[in-house]
């Protein structure tokens, strides 16, 4: 990918398909699924059956191979008509990117083939009850028992916890040595001590189950060990790196979708005899949404780029796309509900839905807040690339 951003005749070819699959299996369940408050297993089916599930799984290990910009299309795209559902290729990412980047050969083949094969999904767990931005503050507990580990310990605010098969464990192997005392796990479901807690009632991507992970006396073999001892935290910075511009891409996603809807509303209602889109007030909210997603999603094709290129300005863009982008979404689909007037305050349209859905973007895999700490501090070192 270059500077320029324009997309591959194969980028664009993603694009259509991912298109197609979204609006033709995802799309019809998706006021269902946030109604439901369930898992968009229609989804799940339509992303697996296109290998859409895990786009960034190497071929070597039976995935699809897709670059880092192609699995920001794959995200992006769902996410234009179902936040909720664009979490399983993003989540599944963000679970097993540890395992990509640090992993051995064997842990790798394992655990990236068995999802590239579809046999489960793979969640992230860093977030803790005292570890939410501090995350740092480790308090789940690893200590080596002969060849195995045993694990004790709580996690928060895991993504499609319950639903997912695998989980990346970051737990405490050394308190004294704070960042580098922490070390990263593979944690299977199936493992004996895991279960999970009540999924958490929420304002928005209610189709993705959010739960605490607990994690009692939980035994795994020393080859689940993911890197080395001790490299756990760094490896858990790292994936965040890459995976904030998955987050941009779902903003970009929704924004684009509460667009759609609002272009379409207010070209059809009419007002004092002519339809509200030639009014001027409208056109300029129209014009600034546009403007801004289009912003948005320049600077997060910009950040999958880096991603791909493993550039050394990643951690300012991925920071910088996440936040700008989140923001925007936010702004745009509230602007969205107020085109539609009352209608956009109900049910019966999707832009509520996406105004909830948006807000989640400004919090997870770190606060809006964060992404500004990130990238003062990447300005200050010098970091940033002049363009």
């Amino acid at each position: 990918m270059s500077d320029l951003f324009a997309l591959s005749e194969e980028h664009r070819a993603i694009r259509e398909a991912v298109r197609a699959v979204a609006e033709n299996k995802i799309a019809p369940w998706a006021a269902e699924v946030d109604e439901d408050a369930r898992f968009p297993r229609e989804a799940a089916d339509a992303l697996l059956a296109s290998d859409f599930h895990a786009p960034h799984v190497p071929e070597e290990y039976g995935g699809a191979g897709a670059d880092a910009l192609a699995t920001v299309l794959v995200i992006e795209e769902v996410a234009r008509v179902c936040v909720s559902s664009s979490l399983i290729p993003a989540v599944n990412k963000l679970g097993s990117l540890p395992v990509q980047i640090g992993g051995d050969e064997q842990i790798k083949a394992t655990y990236l083939g068995r999802l590239a094969r579809g046999e489960g999904g793979f969640s992230y767990c860093l977030s803790e009850p005292d570890a939410g931005s501090d995350a740092a503050n480790q308090k789940t507990r690893a200590v080596r028992d002969g060849d195995d580990w045993v694990l004790n310990g709580v996690k928060r605010w895991i993504t499609n916890a319950g639903e997912s098969e695998y989980y990346t464990v970051l737990a405490q192997t050394d308190p004294e040595k704070r960042t580098k005392g922490i070390t990263a796990f593979v944690v299977e479901k199936s493992d004996e001590g895991v279960s999970f807690g009540a999924p958490e009632k929420k304002l928005g991507i209610k189709g993705s189950p959010t739960r605490e992970v607990y994690l009692d006396h939980v035994r795994i073999p020393g080859d689940r060990i993911i890197g080395e001892v001790g490299q756990g935290f760094a490896l858990a910075m790292q994936t965040l790196d890459h995976t904030r511009v998955t987050i941009a891409a779902q903003a970009v996603g929704v924004a684009q979708g509460a667009l759609d809807h609002a272009l379409g509303y207010v070209q059809e209602r009419r007002q004092f005899g002519k339809a509200i889109a030639e009014f001027q007030g409208i056109e300029f909210m129209l014009a600034d949404m546009g403007m801004k997603i289009e912003a948005a999603r320049q600077l997060t094709y910009a950040a999958a780029g880096r991603s791909e290129r493993g550039d050394a300005d990643l951690t300012f863009f991925g920071a910088a796309a996440k936040a700008f982008a989140s923001d925007v979404a936010m702004q745009v689909t509230v602007d969205a509900v107020q085109l539609l007037g009352g209608y956009g305050y109900t049910r019966d349209y999707p832009v509520e839905r996406m105004m909830r859905d948006a807000k989640i973007t400004q919090i997870y895999e770190g606060t809006n807040q964060v992404q500004r700490v990130v990238m003062g501090r990447q300005l200050l070192a010098g970091v940033q690339s002049t363009l």
